[in-house]
């Protein structure tokens, strides 16, 4: 791969930007669309860049990538790590840094986009290039097609793109039918009652309530979920109080929870809104507490089809086999756009692990147990080798796109 992308991806990671604040991110994606021939669109549901390039007639393919970074740290020891600082949500200053690789996601479609525009004797039809924003907070997809995606730059047959993984680097895989849980983001408030540290007696401790809680939440898929079905609950948030010797009014936990099917994610929520009331009243609280749900988005469903007909267009892209890595449980927002298309989609794992983590692993159990030493995605270490993580999913995309925009 060219030392320019190389390049690209470096100066990705140093600059990351979070949800719905892409803007550097954007302008050097749009920028490098232009550069290749592309009609480029920028400001799309806030920051998102549509490329569009049109080589005669045929099928629509839209080709994405996801762009925003998180509010972690990152300790990754490299030479262009982020020592960017950015505005939460919640208005608090944090470090931010591309711990889930939409780096790499970037660089790799704006490789393809060049890639393809540079070779039009290989396809016939239309490429969308969509560089989509926010997909961390579950809103990017749906503020692009808000904003009249479909109706402004066409209606894709194909909805293609895929993600960095800790996999060996140039393995790629693919799943059929529910490929990537449904998330929600549940947000609770429970209310103490709060007074001196040293009298206890006189208040409610709403932390104390919490911790109890986060214990009782966290039997939910143990207790309430059959083991042959699947879902995640993790709480990754708790914020209560200002000082040590202050019981606070008040503590707020962040959930996380993952599913395939519908009735297992309303099974999930109302335990957790049940364990949330019923250990309220235990304490004695004197209000009731508040379960949201802030953050949704449905399974990325990949069709059947659909990836047979992808998965030997992959197998062209990697001299190792494409494997199928069953069900994930991190989510995705991307379906949105197959779903408002009436399109197929078809989203994949790109590995980034490095290969010398792998040397010697003859096994699936060998490699599993080394995937399962590297940090993961949303992890402050997560760092995909640029190589042959970079080539590997530029060549993965251009040879999709060329699959369904066959002359």
């Amino acid at each position: 791969m060219s030392a320019d992308l190389a390049e690209l991806y470096r100066d990705l990671h140093r600059h990351p930007e979070l949800s719905f604040a892409e803007t550097r991110t954007a302008a050097v994606a749009a920028g490098r669309l232009r550069a290749a021939g592309y009609e480029v669109t920028e400001g799309v549901g806030g920051t998102g860049v549509v490329g569009v390039l049109r080589n005669g007639t045929g099928p629509v393919a839209l080709l994405r990538a996801d762009m925003d970074a998180l509010p972690v740290a990152e300790d990754t020891g490299l030479d262009y790590a982020s020592t960017a600082r950015g505005t939460a949500r919640d208005g608090e200053d944090t470090a931010v840094a591309h711990a889930c690789g939409h780096d790499m996601h970037v660089t790799c479609l704006a490789g393809a986009a060049a890639e393809l525009a540079s070779t039009p004797d290989t396809w016939t039809g239309t490429l969308l290039v969509v560089f989509q924003p926010a997909e961390e907070i579950g809103g990017g997809a749906h503020a692009m097609l808000d904003d009249g995606l479909l109706d402004r730059f066409g209606v894709p047959d194909v909805v293609l793109g895929q993600h960095v993984a800790p996999l060996p680097a140039g393995v790629l895989a693919v799943a059929s039918g529910a490929a990537f849980a449904g998330s929600d983001t549940v947000r609770v408030t429970l209310h103490g009652s709060g007074g001196h540290g040293s009298r206890p007696e006189t208040t409610v401790d709403p932390v104390l309530l919490a911790a109890a809680t986060v214990l009782r939440l966290h039997t939910v898929v143990s207790r309430e979920v059959a083991a042959t079905e699947t879902a995640v609950l993790g709480v990754g948030m708790l914020r209560a109080g200002t000082k040590e010797n202050i019981v606070p009014e008040s503590a707020e936990l962040g959930l996380t929870v993952r599913s395939y099917t519908p009735a297992v994610r309303e099974r999930v929520l109302g335990a957790v809104r049940r364990i949330v009331r019923g250990e309220a009243a235990a304490a004695g609280a004197p209000r009731d507490p508040e379960v949201r749900v802030v953050e949704t988005f449905p399974p990325v469903v990949n069709d059947a089809a659909a990836v047979e007909r992808t998965r030997a267009a992959l197998a062209t892209a990697t001299p190792l086999p494409v494997v199928d890595p069953g069900p994930v449980t991190g989510s995705e927002d991307v379906g949105a756009f197959a779903t408002a298309a009436g399109a197929p989609c078809v989203y994949w794992l790109l590995g980034g692990g490095d290969p010398a983590v792998f040397a010697g692993a003859s096994t699936v159990d060998e490699i599993r147990d080394r995937v399962a030493d590297l940090p993961s995605n949303h992890s402050p270490r997560f760092a995909p080798v640029i190589e042959p993580t970079l080539s590997t999913g530029v060549a993965a995309l251009v040879a999709a796109a060329r699959e369904w925009l066959r002359p």
